[in-house]
Formats: C-alpha cells, structure tokens, sequence
C-alpha cells in the first residue's frame, strides 16, 4: 500500500518527507483558498530539493490544463490531482497535452458518488469528503471499489492502519492529519509513512 503527504509549502517540510520517504509528496499549486497553496515557481524550488524517491504530485483546482500539462512535461511534477469541477471534457483535452499519469479527486456523499467516481477516465481515483476539510466520510460507500483508488479525509498516523486494513485502497491520502497548528510535523509524518510500511 502506497502513502501520499500532501499540502507541502516549506522548506522544511520536504526535508521531512525526505527522511521519512513516503511514496507521493503532495503540493497545492495556485489555489490560494487553501493555506497550503504555493505557485509554481515555488513548487519548481520546493521539488529541486525532493528525493529522486519521492514523487511530485501536483495538485489543482480548475486550472488550465495547459499549466497543468507543462508542469508535467517539464518532470517538475510526475502526477497531476484534479480537485476541481474538472470533468471527462477536460480530462480529454489534458490527455491530448500530455501522457502522463491523472488522478481525479471526487467528493463522496452517497452511492451515486461512488458509482460516478468507478466511471472517470483518469488512471486513478482519490475519494474524500470533501476539498480539504480533513474529515473522513462514510467508509460503507466505498467497501466495493472496483478499481485503484487513493482513500483521503480525516486520516491520522492513529487511524490510517484500520483504515488500510478494512478499506484495501491503493493508497492513503494524509494532510492536515499530520500537521500540528497547521503546519506539517515531522513526527506525525514519521509516524504517519512507519505506519503504511509494517503492512507491507
């Protein structure tokens, strides 16, 4: 099972994800709704110091995708998240601007949710409650996902082994639950990625 820190800023806290290796490092990029955001002249100095064994993800909200596609082209992201409204129009249009890998992010509030997320044509899903409000949702909804998919919303280093263990996601999504006073903490991101490794 794979563990993607996301909401990276500082640099201080790459320095971290560094030491602790998770397999994704998360950065918001333009999206200044969120503390978390940063540019992307600041993402391109953030992942200059990233190790080579952590991969970029480059997380955005109803940007262009011809930004999007030039972050990706350039390796200054490896994967691109889709947060937004973005819908199969969209993700047509990036995938003529780009052959790299897509995640498409979708709020899960019902069955229906769920039925739609199985239906997206990015190569990965990420099913949370909502954008970053750092709250889990209903687990039952998605107990038959059919696909891989990347489990977000409300998870702690003190929860994510149950949540592994019952949901068998491809992946386990954390942000504000290693943070402490709204900033990223080593410890808690240690812990965090100890975690994930002793169920592989």
């Amino acid at each position: 099972m794979k563990i993607k820190i996301c909401g990276l800023s500082r640099a201080c806290d790459i320095t971290y994800v560094n030491e602790a290796q998770p397999d994704f490092a998360g950065f918001v990029v333009n999206y200044p709704k969120s503390r978390r955001s940063v540019t992307p002249l600041q993402l391109s100095r953030l992942r200059e110091n990233l190790a080579e064994t952590v991969l970029p993800v480059g997380v955005f909200v109803n940007e262009k995708p011809e930004l999007v596609a030039q972050l990706l082209n350039e390796g200054i992201i490896s994967m691109a998240q889709l947060h937004g409204s973005e819908d199969e129009t969209y993700i047509r249009r990036l995938r003529t601007l780009t052959d790299r890998e897509l995640i498409q992010a979708f709020t899960i509030r019902s069955e229906a949710d769920a039925k739609q997320a199985m239906r997206s044509a990015a190569d990965y899903i990420l099913l949370d409650n909502g954008k970053g409000t750092g709250k889990s949702f209903d687990w039952s909804l998605v107990r038959e996902t059919s696909r891989p998919w990347i489990l977000a919303g409300g998870l702690t280093p003190d929860n994510m082994r149950h949540a592994a263990e019952t949901l068998h996601p491809w992946a386990l999504d954390l942000s504000s639950g290693v943070e402490t006073d709204g900033y990223k903490d080593r410890d808690k991101i240690l812990a965090a990625v100890a975690g994930i490794r002793t169920l592989r």
